[in-house]
């Protein structure tokens, strides 16, 4: 089941007009956004093949920033554009100049980590009057690392989250989804041809519990091995799943920083685990929080929705750009995390090192083998 958010997103944009670009720009609030976005480069996410790329790059969809514009810009093909663009399409002849119904161009699309879609943005920022007429969505799930031959071959079964359907130009188009199957590919569609500025694709994480056991000990929260936040007090710098995308931080705002408390609270994140973990030992990074980084961080850990809340790290003193290691005296088990950070600034990752308790390891399984 899919359904587009909302209807009245598509139709025609203005020609640019001067300005801010993103001045007539449309959007809406989006129920799905607050999950992981699978379609980010920094998760490893890429785009391993396509029909034509003929004004712009392919891999431009999957920047984690908005699309820029620049009114000046030109090559020696045309217009450059900061998404991807394929050439207009044409017809057979003079007496038939038009493309065909079924026309259209494609892009093979890696997911970062396999998980479930629920909600699908293609967002046609600045192709004002390139964009396509229609866009559709499938996706599939093959072990390893196919390529592009292999994912196009005829024994490979897709599924369509977007059907076609007609979109609007310089708008975020959304699109909810509702298929209970955990995929690793996607092909995207653009009918008959034109421009797309990103794609997001919003879903749940779905690991594969053989890698994690083979693993042994890893970063129980990570994103990619299926952590996530939950909520969070504050986000308004930066967003707090930022503290567990994969590598270091590189700037300061790939990290998590809050605005300035001028009261005698503190700020937090809440986090829930792949599944049941036993965590052994703990990294807290500011990297790049210079004098914005937390002064102070304390971690607690429950065993279910309904669990108490029990302190594992006391309250300890963070240093500005440092990576913090904390080894446990002991295991501690959970399924939900909660930093406190006093009173307010930043961290830029988290890192929560275990592995998988039975129950856990049993759940996980049971979940992966309903999806598959």
């Amino acid at each position: 089941m899919h359904s587009s958010l909302p209807a009245s997103f598509t139709g025609d944009a203005s020609p640019y007009g001067g300005g801010d670009p993103y001045a007539d720009y449309r959007t809406a609030d989006f129920p799905f956004t607050g999950l992981v976005d699978l379609a980010d480069r920094r998760l490893g996410a890429g785009v391993i093949a396509a029909n034509d790329e003929f004004f712009a790059e392919r891999e431009n969809m999957l920047k984690p920033e908005p699309a820029e514009f620049d009114p000046e810009h030109f090559g020696h093909k045309g217009k450059i554009m900061d998404g991807w663009e394929t050439r207009r399409r044409r017809g057979v002849s003079a007496t038939e100049p038009h493309p065909t119904d079924d026309d259209h161009d494609w892009a093979l699309i890696r997911l970062g980590a396999p998980g479930v879609v629920r909600g699908i943005v293609v967002d046609t920022a600045h192709f004002r009057g390139n964009y396509p007429q229609a866009v559709s969505v499938e996706a599939t799930s093959v072990a390893g690392s196919p390529s592009p031959e292999q994912l196009l071959a005829d024994d490979v079964e897709w599924t369509t989250l977007v059907p076609r359907t007609a979109i609007g130009g310089h708008a975020a188009n959304g699109f909810a989804v509702d298929v209970e199957r955990r995929f690793t590919h996607l092909r995207v569609n653009q009918h008959p041809d034109g421009g797309i500025a990103r794609l997001r694709v919003y879903a749940e994480v779905a690991p594969d519990p053989a890698w994690l056991a083979a693993l042994g000990t890893f970063d129980v929260v990570a994103l990619e091995n299926g952590g996530r936040v939950e909520d969070a007090s504050d986000r308004f710098y930066s967003p707090a799943t930022n503290t567990i995308q994969p590598g270091r931080s590189r700037k300061m705002d790939d990290g998590w920083e809050t605005r300035r408390r001028r009261d005698k609270g503190n700020d937090w994140i809440r986090y829930r685990l792949v599944e049941q973990s036993a965590i052994r030992a703990v990294e807290i990074d500011t990297a790049y929080l210079k004098g914005n980084s937390a002064g102070w961080a304390a971690l607690s850990v429950r065993d279910g929705e309904t669990g108490e809340w029990t302190e594992f790290l006391s309250r300890t003193r963070l240093q500005p750009d440092t990576n913090h290691r904390f080894v446990l005296p002991e295991p501690v088990v959970g399924t939900d995390v909660r930093i406190d950070i006093y009173p307010d600034g930043g961290i830029s990752r988290l890192r929560l090192f275990g592995s998988l308790t039975a129950l856990g390891a049993k759940r996980l399984t049971a979940r992966h083998d309903e999806l598959d």
